[in-house]
């Protein structure tokens, strides 16, 4: 299957949730709409033809992904602006539109982690079931590889990445083999390393827990693209550029990223009024309040549908006018 027909069947996740969630938002006539992990577009064709008077502000670091969701929603040329950067660069992306990046959206999504298409094309290097060169770059223009940060990194270091971000409990161990084998020769494929974890993970472990090389997949693949760091400059820009009424919603795929958002938006929905104090001190009350129980969860048949949206975690919340 090409990559024309891998955008063509794509099935966003969450996608009646999410217009659930952000549709009150997006009624009126010129609402903007930001959609801060475009990918192959299909949240965003949804919107569009949903929502007549919308305007589409699409950002997406892979340049391939932009291409593809343009082709996608050229029917809708006129209300769409695509801009090639990462989702922490809303700010300049809404003025690049000729917004202004403080209170002009209506609604915005981000659909956070590695993106179906780089999941699918092997040569990527994101999915560790092919054996293919260790890049890991959602924008493969700039920035290390995976593999430079194997061949490069210090034991300490690389140990630190693989506790931190792929919460691996046997990252020492992992890094002490990685160091030995690269002074033999360096890393070039995603199947070397494979096989470098099944020989280090004690066989115990790897009976649970899933793929024995999921989680020092995913601790490259954040560190390669900045992905916590990004989201936390993100969530800010993100929330300052809704108008009262405006809403966002996010999909988080792993644990480490929803942390960062529940944070943010734990921040953003309390008053920051003394708890002793009788009453509501003016312009110290909640921003925003939320929109979900906690993190949402796809049910079975969503799964069913998309097996992608199984580890899927959603929240939402809603711009509101601070006490005065």
């Amino acid at each position: 299957m090409n990559r024309e027909q891998r955008g063509a069947r794509h099935v966003p996740v969450l996608l009646r949730r999410a217009d659930e969630l952000l549709g009150p938002a997006l009624t009126e006539p010129g609402a903007v709409y930001v959609d801060a992990t475009l990918g192959l577009g299909g949240h965003a064709e949804h919107f569009l033809s949903a929502y007549p008077g919308l305007r589409l502000v699409g950002l997406d670091r892979d340049t391939e992904a932009l291409r593809l969701a343009g082709e996608r929603l050229a029917p809708f040329a006129d209300r769409i602006t695509l801009v090639h950067t990462r989702y922490d660069g809303i700010a300049d992306a809404l003025e690049q539109a000729g917004l202004d990046p403080i209170g002009s959206v209506s609604g915005i999504l981000m659909d956070l982690g590695v993106s179906s298409m780089q999941l699918d094309e092997a040569e990527r290097g994101f999915a560790y079931s092919v054996d293919a060169p260790l890049d890991m770059r959602m924008d493969p223009s700039t920035g290390i590889t995976a593999a430079d940060v194997l061949n490069t990194y210090s034991h300490g270091d690389l140990a630190r990445v693989l506790k931190n971000y792929g919460e691996e409990r046997f990252a020492g161990k992992i890094a002490s083999e990685v160091l030995r084998r690269r002074a033999q020769r360096p890393f070039t494929s995603s199947g070397e390393l494979v096989e470098l974890l099944y020989a280090t993970i004690p066989a115990a472990a790897r009976r649970t827990g899933g793929h024995p090389a999921k989680r020092t997949f995913q601790a490259l693949r954040v560190e390669v693209n900045g992905e916590l760091d990004s989201l936390r400059a993100a969530l800010p820009a993100a929330l300052d550029s809704l108008r009262l009424g405006g809403r966002i919603v996010v999909m988080s795929y792993q644990s480490l990223e929803d942390r960062v958002v529940k944070q943010e938006l734990a921040a953003r929905t309390t008053s920051r009024t003394p708890v002793d104090l009788p009453v509501e001190l003016p312009g110290m009350g909640p921003e925003f309040r939320l929109l979900t129980r906690g993190a949402e969860k796809a049910t079975e048949q969503e799964i069913e549908e998309n097996p992608r949206a199984a580890p899927v975690r959603m929240r939402a919340a809603e711009r509101i006018e601070k006490s005065s």
